[in-house]
């Protein structure tokens, strides 16, 4: 009988774990789901005037932004361009530390690559405290460093661009990248950390220096080249070519016997003279 009169008082008497009634103690109810802790994707609202001008729609592509050198301050620029293009990588996250008086603070610094595929890249690198937030500021950071990659050919002016146009070199501390352009399809040629970087431009391809065309040897059976017998002091000179008042120097025919060595005197004509001599 307590519990009963309990329970129609909503008090927390009986096997009922409610508090006034009906109302439990979920979390449900409050919003949508997980308890109403969705994450619900903010709208973009431009700060600078770029931004605005993209929004708009007055700027219809990035090469527009990159032919007047206008500055990005908003990743959300490149999102509203690449959004669906862009594919990131980490390509490292190493701890760092700094000396305090309380002890030595560990933070986390994250270098992460961003591209296309069709000519541009990024390189972005962020410290926080926490892995996840350095590589969510990486990404953001890697967006606003997106450049555009020139592009040619090797060879034949075929098709699209497929490679670098020249050889370029870049430096970083110890650190010296060259790339060469190569033949359609050969990829990138370098080490496995060189080449995952470089996976974001698909058209950037290197390759090493070909080698040289090895000579013919003097043992080949290559027909020797006949040339056109030159003119003579008595042929008449060209147009345009000035007479030659000295005759051209010849060279000796090798078909011409050799001159005999001079032949030493024998042992009885010096033994004839000393005789002669002595008489």
């Amino acid at each position: 009988m307590a519990d009963a009169a309990a329970g129609q008082r909503g008090g927390r008497g009986g096997f009922g774990r409610g508090r006034g009634g009906q109302r439990g103690r979920g979390r449900g109810g409050r919003g949508g789901a997980a308890g109403g802790r969705g994450v619900e994707k903010e709208e973009w609202v431009p700060v600078t005037k770029l931004g605005r001008l993209v929004k708009e729609g007055k700027i219809r592509s990035l090469e527009e932004v990159y032919l007047f050198s206008l500055p990005i301050k908003e990743y959300q620029i490149i999102d509203f361009f690449l959004g669906s293009k862009l594919k990131d990588e980490v390509m490292k996250i190493t701890p760092v530390q700094k000396q305090t008086r309380a002890g030595q603070r560990t933070r986390f610094k994250a270098y992460v690559v961003i591209g296309d595929s069709n000519g541009h890249v990024g390189l972005g690198v962020k410290v926080s405290k926490e892995v996840a937030g350095a590589i969510k500021g990486a990404i953001q950071t890697a967006k606003l460093a997106v450049i555009p990659v020139r592009r040619g050919y090797w060879g034949n002016r075929i098709g699209l661009p497929h490679t670098v146009p020249t050889k370029v070199t870049g430096k970083c501390g110890s650190v010296r990248v060259r790339l060469v352009p190569a033949p359609r399809g050969t990829g990138v040629v370098a080490a496995p950390v060189p080449r995952s970087s470089s996976s974001s431009l698909a058209s950037r391809t290197s390759s090493p220096r070909p080698l040289a065309r090895p000579r013919p040897s003097a043992t080949s059976s290559r027909p020797p080249s006949t040339l056109s017998p030159g003119p003579t002091p008595s042929s008449p000179p060209s147009s345009g070519a000035r007479p030659s008042s000295r005759p051209l120097p010849t060279r000796p025919s090798r078909t011409s016997s050799p001159t005999p060595p001079r032949s030493l005197p024998s042992a009885s004509k010096c033994c004839l003279r000393v005789r002669r001599t002595l008489a």
